[in-house]
């Protein structure tokens, strides 16, 4: 007997867990304490799991995806420019989610009941402007043995940025650590693999609790902010993303997309940008006319580098969640969203259920309550079909801009 594929299961236990906790919000209310009971074990069992590996992911991705550039020293210029194009659109892909999200809030007025323990931690923290910058300052430069040990989100990230430096300085001295922790970031990703069997069962009982104890303004909220980041997306990726590279190259958008649309179309489906690669390798070698020389270490660096569709999702995420939690994020708390939804982008493989660790990641980077995956989880397939083809575009453009602006001169 074949089983459903992940994506179905998960699908399954969705509806699953909504129309249990929608029986137990009506008729089946005599049952409703113990089965909610349940239901939070099983669902903070599976929270749990993805925590237990969320550290040693995020400190081994970020050290390999920067230990990276090694190999790349005689394209000093090229490589620079890639990196500058790359985090500058995925800040800017950040802005405009925060920015939509502010606009059009989705998520205002409803308050979920679940996630009213994360709402008085959260508050309990809150603390005048100059005293959360010197605590997060102070936060950023940890003991790494503390830092790994507790689970400090800021502090690891920034520990794995200066490990990976170091790796690519010190060049072929430390090729066995850098091979050591590749091999962890591996073992991480079986680990998840694992872990993402249990996913249709954790988050039916995270559902089957939210659905319980919820009214149905839940999916109008839901609806509202799926339209908001599909539309922001599509606004980077048909708007800004070719105004950019028209701006530096003179390339019009129509020759772009006509060049591009294999690959942009195999992204959508796939929602995988290592999948997508080979694609969009040819793509930009045969259709767009990029040297092969630089299309070979800008696309595959920004297949793990790159995602600008996937941090302004999870920038407009946090908003989202946070507005669900009753919490209004200030600026810092925004700022350390940015950071962190940058910077985890460094190294993750480019496969579907890694983005969830990463939108986990972000939420804990500020006290939100990771059990939004909840919600977020069963409308992530639907919304990373139209991220994965931005992050994919980005690729594209990028490897015209660099050859515009370095490939001559390397």
């Amino acid at each position: 007997m074949k089983f459903p594929s992940l994506n179905t299961q998960i699908l399954i236990g969705c509806l699953l867990g909504v129309a249990g906790g929608s029986w137990l919000g009506g008729s089946g209310a005599a049952a409703a304490p113990d089965a909610l009971y349940g239901a939070k074990i099983v669902g903070n069992l599976f929270l749990d799991l993805l925590r237990m590996v969320l550290v040693p992911l995020v400190f081994s991705s970020i050290v390999v995806g920067v230990a990276n550039l090694r190999a790349h020293d005689q394209m000093h210029r090229v490589w620079t420019t890639t990196l500058a194009f790359f985090f500058g659109t995925m800040g800017l892909a950040i802005v405009i989610g925060f920015g939509a999200s502010h606009i059009f809030r989705p998520g205002e007025g409803l308050h979920l009941e679940m996630f009213a323990e994360a709402t008085r931690n959260y508050q309990a923290r809150q603390m005048p402007l100059p005293d959360y910058i010197a605590q997060f300052l102070r936060g950023l430069f940890q003991n790494p043995f503390k830092a790994l040990a507790q689970g400090e989100i800021l502090a690891i990230v920034m520990i794995a940025l200066f490990l990976g430096i170091a790796l690519v300085v010190g060049g072929e001295r430390y090729r066995n650590i850098r091979l050591l922790i590749g091999e962890l970031q591996e073992l991480c990703l079986m680990i998840v693999g694992w872990i993402m069997r249990l996913a249709p069962l954790g988050l039916a009982a995270l559902l089957l609790q939210l659905v319980a104890t919820q009214n149905s303004a839940l999916l109008a909220s839901l609806g509202h902010f799926i339209t908001v980041v599909v539309g922001s997306t599509l606004f980077h990726g048909v708007i800004v993303l070719p105004l950019i590279l028209w701006l530096f190259t003179r390339v019009s958008p129509i020759a772009f997309f006509k060049g591009s649309r294999e690959a942009l179309i195999t992204a959508f489906v796939t929602s995988s940008s290592a999948a997508t690669l080979p694609i969009t390798l040819r793509c930009t070698e045969q259709h767009l006319h990029v040297k092969k020389d630089i299309a070979s270490f800008v696309v595959p660096l920004g297949a793990t580098v790159n995602m600008d569709g996937t941090a302004l999702y999870e920038a407009a995420a946090a908003l989202f969640v946070a507005r669900l939690a009753g919490i209004e994020l200030d600026i810092a708390s925004q700022m350390i969203i940015f950071f962190v939804a940058m910077l985890g982008a460094i190294g993750a493989p480019g496969i579907p259920s890694v983005g969830m660790l990463s939108m986990v990641l972000v939420l804990e980077s500020v006290g939100l309550p990771t059990e939004a995956i909840a919600i977020l989880l069963p409308i992530d397939r639907l919304l990373d079909t139209v991220r994965t083809a931005v992050n994919v575009e980005g690729d594209m453009i990028g490897s015209m801009i660099v050859q515009k602006i370095a490939g001559e001169k390397s």
